[in-house]
């Protein structure tokens, strides 16, 4: 059994999806290891990982304005620190999860045909996020 760890930086350009799944595929692959389970881990509070739609942009959008409905920025929060979109970004975490786990046959994560793997950014401006990938197998 090994292990393999890395340090994914992602650019975002504020709120929305960003899709990742190249780079994890490539580091994956890098690896050697054909067979296990990837763990991703998003370090923060604010973004979050998800499975998703890859072929039509469309649903993206319509994920992205759910949220919107469902935790505006227009509500009272007590905490407001870094501004309106400061809570309402921590709820939407919540909501969706900070960390994946997949499993990897033949040198590939599993991912049906028009699966993707994105960061969901739910702050306004750009971040700079650090996913962090684990795996393990042979």
């Amino acid at each position: 059994m090994r292990q393999a760890f890395h340090r994914l930086t992602v650019d975002t350009r504020g709120k929305g999806l960003t899709m990742i799944t190249r780079p994890i595929c490539d580091w994956v692959n890098e690896t050697g290891i054909s067979d296990g389970l990837l763990t991703l881990w998003c370090r923060h509070t604010s973004a979050s990982l998800t499975v998703q739609e890859n072929a039509d942009p469309t649903v993206r959008r319509d994920i992205a304005d759910f949220f919107e409905d469902l935790v505006p920025e227009s509500r009272h929060y007590v905490h407001d620190d870094e501004g309106p979109d400061d809570m309402p970004a921590h709820l939407r975490s919540m909501l969706t999860d900070i960390q994946l786990t997949i499993p990897v046959m033949d040198g590939r994560p599993v991912l049906g045909t028009w699966q993707g793997i994105y960061l969901f950014e739910h702050r306004r401006q750009p971040h700079r996020r650090e996913i962090v990938l684990h795996l393990l197998g042979e």
